[in-house]
């Protein structure tokens, strides 16, 4: 696939790769025309083997639909357990089919637009890079829908400034895919900022997993159920934060809402923990 422009990818044609993609551009008529044609199309593939994909970045993730798509189109037999359910397994499994989708369609890995990481942590941008290579390759007739254009936000602009020009529902979206993308390792997801942040356990483990350091259970509440557990869980978050060097305040541990999307000071909260 050939280079687009600096702001812009070619789906079908020539996608750019940039660290997020504008959540506008998901409601892009062509955009949900192309997802909607390579579910349909891995569908019907996979029609005798009972296999059913709803979401391309919730269904794919694992291995187990690629596995069996390489197997019913390209002939491939590769020896991985039917269904890998821990983290490890499923980053082994991953690599040996990319591995042999990416011979079968003679794709040198370092040029790949896809990789096992972003795979696995559900990209939908490497994801769709993968599926329009595979259609092309498999059948190409499949009617992929031309030019179809999915606008990034640049990397070097802060995503964040950028992320909070947007409409509020497209907020929330956006940054419940950064979070449930950060957590996909620990088969977690989350459905409710405002609720689910006030206990401070996703936090928690978020700045764990962005940070790269395990936090001990033996030092927060896994499941509070009074408040002084809960504010004992954000205040360590936030201690956290400020010995890894993040001016945080200006936030107070004690209001429950303290992450709420809503709040005029959202962005700077949700720049330090992305940064």
């Amino acid at each position: 696939m050939a280079e687009g422009s600096e702001e812009e990818k070619d789906v079908s044609n020539n996608l750019h790769e940039r660290r997020m993609i504008q959540p506008g551009s998901l409601e892009d008529p062509k955009v949900i025309k192309l997802k909607e044609v390579l579910v349909e199309w891995i569908n019907k593939t996979l029609k005798v083997e009972h296999i059913v994909v709803r979401s391309l970045e919730e269904d794919l993730y694992d291995g187990l639909v690629l596995h069996h798509l390489l197997r019913r189109l390209a002939k491939v037999e590769l020896h991985v357990e039917e269904i890998a359910l821990s983290y490890d397994a499923q980053i082994r499994k991953l690599d040996l089919i990319l591995t042999a989708l990416n011979q079968t369609l003679k794709v040198d890995v370092d040029m790949a637009k896809w990789s096992v990481k972003l795979i696995h942590s559900r990209d939908l941008l490497a994801t769709l890079h993968l599926l329009v290579a595979m259609a092309t390759q498999f059948q190409p007739n499949l009617g992929l829908p031309a030019n179809v254009t999915v606008e990034v936000i640049q990397c070097e602009k802060c995503p964040i400034d950028e992320l909070f020009m947007l409409e509020a529902h497209k907020i929330e979206t956006a940054v419940l895919h950064f979070v449930n993308k950060t957590l996909a390792s620990l088969e977690l997801s989350v459905m409710d900022l405002d609720k689910q942040f006030a206990d401070g356990v996703i936090l928690l483990l978020l700045i764990g997993q962005l940070e790269g350091f395990f936090i001990p259970l033996c030092e927060f509440f896994l499941c509070p159920v009074s408040s002084s557990e809960m504010l004992h869980n954000v205040t360590l978050a936030l201690d956290l934060l400020v010995d890894r060097g993040f001016p945080v305040q200006f936030v107070d541990p004690q209001v429950a809402d303290t992450f709420n999307l809503k709040r005029p000071q959202m962005k700077e909260k949700w720049r330090l923990i992305s940064s």
